[in-house]
C-alpha cells in the first residue's frame, strides 16, 4: 500500500519534479504507436515496457541531479472503462493494466532508494471523453460512478495518491474527488485551459477550483494546471486571489498553440525550452505554494531539465 497517503510530502516546502509529455515522447521520440493516445497499452509489449522504463529513469536521473523529490505519474491517462473497451480490454484486463503500471513505477522508486528525497507514486486518471472538447459531459454523480473502478484499483496498489489530469469541466473533477475521498485516496486535480485562461467550457479557472472545493469540502489535496502553455494562463494568476494558493503543480505544454491547432498539427511542436523555463521562473512568483513541476504535450526530459535549473532550489 502507498506510504505517503496520510501526508503527501509535496504539501510541504520541498520541491518535486515529475515527468513531461509521456504520450508525445513515446510517439515522436520512441516511435511507438499509441492508439487513442493510450500510453498504458504499450505495457503489453516488451519493447513498450522497456521504453516506459527508459522514460521514467530519465526523470529519476533529473531528480538525483537536482536533489529534488519526484512524483512518478502512471501512464494510465486512458486506462478507464470506455477507453479500455474501445481498445479491446475487459474490465479485468484493464484493472490488471492499471496495477502493472503502478508496479513498474515501484521498480523505478526502488532504484531511487539511496536518493534521500521522497518519491511519490501517483495513479493517473484521465477524462472520460476528449480532454480538449467536453462535448458530452457527465453529472457529478455520473463522474463519480464512472471513475470509481479505476480509483479503487489504485487503492489496492502501492499508489500514494491519484492525479486527475486534463480536467476540462468542474463536474467531472468533483466526481473524481468524491470517488477518491470515498476510498481514502488523496487526490490532485489538474485543470486544462484554453488560450484565454478559461476552461474549455468557458468557466474561469478560479471559479472551477472554488466550485470543486465547495462541492467536496476541499477534499482535493491540491490543484494543478496542465496541457496549456504558461502564456495562456499566467495572466489569471493573481496573488490576491485565495484560490491561487491551492495551485501547487504545473505541467505545461511546450507549444503556444491552442488545443485546436495542436490537434491539427502534423509534427511535434517542442517550442522553446529556454523560454518555457523562464516562464516557469516567473510563475514561481505568482504561485506561492508551487512545489511540483513537469511538462505536458511536446515536452520531454530536455524541457523539464531546463525548468528544474530555473526553479529548483539547487538549480
Amino acid at each position: 500500500m502507498g506510504g505517503y497517503r496520510e501526508r503527501l510530502p509535496q504539501l510541504g516546502d520541498d520541491f518535486f519534479l515529475t515527468d513531461g509529455g509521456i504520450e508525445t515522447s513515446l510517439i515522436f521520440l520512441e516511435g511507438l504507436e499509441l492508439p487513442d493516445f493510450a500510453a498504458f497499452d504499450v505495457l503489453k509489449r516488451a519493447d513498450g515496457e522497456a521504453a516506459l522504463r527508459r522514460y521514467f529513469r530519465a526523470y529519476a536521473d533529473l531528480a538525483r541531479r537536482f536533489n529534488t523529490g519526484l512524483i512518478l505519474e502512471s501512464p494510465t491517462w486512458r486506462a478507464s472503462a470506455d477507453w479500455g473497451a474501445k481498445l479491446g480490454y475487459s474490465a479485468a484486463a484493464l484493472a490488471d493494466a492499471n496495477r502493472r503500471a503502478i508496479g513498474l513505477l515501484e521498480d523505478i522508486r526502488d532504484e531511487l532508494r539511496e536518493h534521500g528525497k521522497p518519491v511519490v507514486i501517483s495513479g493517473c486518471v484521465g477524462p472520460r471523453g476528449d480532454g480538449y472538447q467536453p462535448s458530452a459531459t457527465m453529472s457529478e454523480h455520473e463522474a463519480e460512478a464512472y471513475h470509481a473502478a479505476q480509483i479503487a484499483t489504485f487503492r489496492e496498489t502501492a499508489a500514494d495518491m491519484i492525479t486527475a489530469i486534463t480536467m476540462s469541466y468542474a463536474a467531472e473533477a468533483i466526481g473524481i474527488a468524491r470517488a477518491a475521498a470515498r476510498v481514502r485516496m488523496p487526490a490532485a486535480i489538474a485543470f486544462t485551459v484554453e488560450t484565454d485562461g478559461r476552461l474549455p467550457t468557458g468557466q474561469r479557472l478560479g471559479e472551477a477550483i472554488q466550485h470543486v472545493d465547495a462541492a467536496t469540502s476541499r477534499s482535493p489535496a491540491y490543484y494543478m494546471i496542465n496541457c496549456a502553455h504558461p502564456s495562456h494562463f499566467e495572466h489569471v494568476l493573481r496573488a490576491d486571489e485565495p484560490w491561487v494558493k491551492r495551485v501547487r503543480g504545473l505541467r505545461a505544454n511546450a507549444s503556444t498553440k491552442s488545443h485546436a491547432e495542436l490537434n491539427e498539427a502534423a509534427e511535434l511542436d517542442i517550442g522553446d525550452p529556454g523560454e518555457l523555463a523562464a516562464a516557469h521562473a516567473r510563475l514561481t512568483q505568482r504561485l506561492p505554494h508551487l512545489t511540483v513541476v513537469g511538462g505536458c504535450c511536446g515536452t520531454d526530459v530536455r524541457h523539464v531539465e531546463r525548468i528544474a535549473a530555473a526553479c529548483a532550489p539547487s538549480g
